[in-house]
C-alpha cells in the first residue's frame, strides 16, 4: 500500500530537484493546480493517471521509487545492475515490435487495487506501459 505522506515527500523532492513550484509542476505535468495542492496537503490520493503523467514527463522519476520509495532518484543515479534476462533484451524481428514491462504492469495493478479498494465498484481499467 502506498504511504501518502511519504509519497508527498517524494513528490516534493522531484519538484525541488527540477526547481519547480507546485503550480509550475502542475502545468508541466498537465493537471490542474488544485490537484497538486490537494495531493500535497494529503486531502486527495494520487490517481493512476497522475502517476503516469509524472513518470512520463520526468524520465528521471522511477514509478516504483515514487510509489514505494525503493530505488533511487534520479533514476540515472542508480548503479548499473546486471543485464536483464534475454526475454527483455531480445531484439529479434519477432519481438522488436511492442514489448510490455511486466514489472510496471504489476505495479499498476497493485496501485489500482489500492486506489479502487471499493468493493462496490468492480470496474478496473488496467493500462500497460508500452516500451518502444
Amino acid at each position: 500500500m502506498v504511504n501518502i505522506s511519504e509519497f508527498t515527500t517524494r513528490l516534493k523532492q522531484v519538484m525541488e530537484f527540477h526547481q519547480l513550484s507546485a503550480s509550475m509542476f502542475a502545468d508541466k505535468v498537465g493537471v490542474q493546480r488544485s490537484s497538486i495542492s490537494h495531493i500535497l496537503s494529503g486531502r486527495n490520493k494520487p490517481s493512476l493517471d497522475f502517476i503516469l503523467k509524472v513518470t512520463t514527463e520526468f524520465n528521471d522519476v522511477d514509478m516504483y521509487w515514487l510509489l514505494n520509495g525503493k530505488g533511487s532518484f534520479p533514476k540515472n543515479a542508480e548503479p548499473k545492475a546486471a543485464t536483464a534476462p534475454t526475454f527483455f533484451n531480445d531484439t529479434s524481428p519477432e519481438t522488436v515490435g511492442k514489448k510490455y514491462n511486466v514489472l510496471s504492469f504489476f505495479i499498476l495493478m497493485v496501485l489500482l487495487m489500492n486506489i479502487r479498494n471499493d468493493k462496490k465498484n468492480l470496474l478496473i481499467k488496467l493500462q500497460v506501459i508500452e516500451l518502444v
